[in-house]
């Protein structure tokens, strides 16, 4: 297969000013895929030019157009769906039929933001004292500097790129350094699509933090997105805070689980699976901390055990394996060192618990006994472990819940009616209830507490890439 490894910059695909270059891996087998450009200061700054320079004509473009190029880049991908998740297997790792999962999940907001370009909301009215028209519009934010995370490289490019657009914004994308492959052919798809040149901007910084400050500094960027950790998200507010750039943060999660006395078992471990072992468990969406009725306790744990043991672990692109790699070998190390730091702390192995050789491979593994306010209890795992607490009063299991920074996701097993009073009683910006996964272009994605600031999809997301103006007329 071929891949795009250079910069993208102002409509032209080219290597790094002093031709330095980094090895894109394969975490299944450690070996290189691909030697990626590596943007310098001036590559940098020469992007967000390259934005500025075509702001104007972007923002000035008509919605419809707007429209047609990005449903023109969700055909592209339907078309040669194939090609975009094999891409993710190779510098990700993920099993394959996670990656045809996030391939399709990442062109749906293509498509969504297609449909929402075209119906950016305004307002004509008249002031309560009768002596004006009031009107708002909305204009494009400006140029956009996109920094996504490897965990999904394609969904949170989407996810960004197709509001940033959809609203008139031209932009400079920041993939992970572990994943800058799939972000490179998402951006070659935007360019068969239609769109201008200097429109979408790709760079691989190095060193990072420095040159996106570089980039934050610039008068010409006006917003900021970003997917990753809260301790990174902190340092970007910090330097969006010197220009007051307007800042749209997804960061950690440390999603609880509760079932509820009463659950159906067999509804709550098919969830459950999904809810924990979706993309391998890399997810800050997936489920973090298991709280389970003691009633249920012993049903559910031998349950979850007999499925996590069903997974096959393997390398992604044999397509019978459901578990594929980490994204690194450092990645599978922070999860074998969470596993044997539960396991000083008192919580027992049911199942698993070992790094697997030859690749960045870690078993499915079963924790029991895992005391709340325990380290892996406070730590965001990213990876297949399944950490279960059992508790007697479901007051209790909520103030658990709720015992963390962040607020992000929760999940709740049970009775319908129980589950839903729960759910509204749970501090996170969304709520599964009876059911694993609830991502959907359609819907807001985002949390309360550290977990983040604003919202991506729905039509929400347009909004973040979009300033209000008020227009005062004269009555006639």
């Amino acid at each position: 297969m071929t891949y795009f490894t250079d910069l993208y910059i102002g409509g032209e695909w080219r290597p790094g000013s002093e031709g330095r270059r980094f090895p894109v891996i394969d975490p299944s087998d450690g070996s290189e895929i691909a030697l990626f450009a590596a943007a310098t200061e001036s590559d940098c700054l020469a992007a967000v030019a390259a934005a500025e320079g075509a702001q104007e004509e972007w923002g000035a473009t008509s919605p419809r157009r707007r429209s047609e190029i990005l449903r023109r880049a969700y055909e592209i991908l339907t078309e040669e769906r194939e090609r975009f998740a094999e891409i993710m297997v190779r510098e990700n790792g993920k099993a394959f039929p996670d990656a045809l999962a996030e391939a399709d999940y990442a062109k749906e907001f293509f498509r969504w933001f297609a449909e929402e370009a075209v119906r950016i909301p305004g307002e004509y009215r008249l002031s309560p004292s009768g002596d004006k028209n009031i009107v708002v519009t909305r204009q494009p934010i400006g140029v956009s500097l996109l920094i996504t995370p490897w965990n999904f490289p394609a969904a949170m490019a989407t996810r960004k790129l197709a509001p940033a657009l959809a609203a008139g914004c031209t932009t400079i994308l920041k993939p992970a350094r572990e994943t800058p492959l799939t972000a490179a052919y998402v951006v070659d798809v935007l360019q068969r699509a239609g769109v201008p040149n200097g429109v979408v901007n790709l760079v691989t910084p190095i060193p990072t933090g420095p040159l996106i400050k570089k980039m934050l500094d610039h008068h010409a960027v006006r917003k900021v997105s970003f997917t990753g950790s809260t301790e990174v998200g902190r340092e970007l507010l910090r330097g969006a805070a010197e220009t007051v750039v307007s800042a749209s943060m997804e960061l950690g999660g440390n999603a609880p689980v509760i079932v509820l006395p009463g659950a159906d078992i067999d509804l709550t471990i098919k969830g459950s699976i999904l809810a924990k072992m979706r993309n391998g468990g890399s997810a800050c969406t997936a489920a973090n901390r298991f709280y389970v009725h003691s009633s249920l306790h012993g049903d559910f744990v031998a349950r979850m055990k007999s499925a996590l043991a069903d997974f096959q672990v393997g390398p992604g692109l044999d397509r019978s394996n459901t578990l594929g790699a980490l994204v690194s070998v450092a990645e599978r190390d922070k999860v074998a060192a969470l596993v044997q730091t539960a396991q000083d702390e008192g919580a027992s192995v049911e199942l698993g618990g070992n790094s697997i050789g030859g690749g960045a491979y870690y078993q499915p593994t079963l924790l029991v006994d895992v005391q709340h306010g325990s380290t892996i209890n406070r730590t965001e795992i990213f990876g297949p472990v399944t950490a279960v607490t059992a508790y007697e009063d479901v007051n209790e299991a909520i103030r658990m819940a709720n015992d963390t920074e962040f607020g992000l996701m929760a999940y709740v097993f049970g009775p319908d009616a129980e589950a839903r009073r729960t759910s509204l009683k749970l501090d996170a910006g969304m709520v599964a209830v009876n059911r694993g996964v609830l991502s959907d272009p359609a819907a807001p994605f985002g949390g309360m507490k550290q977990s983040g600031l604003g919202r991506e999809g729905s039509s929400e997301g347009i909004l973040e890439f979009l300033e209000e103006k008020y227009i005062a007329l004269n009555v006639d």
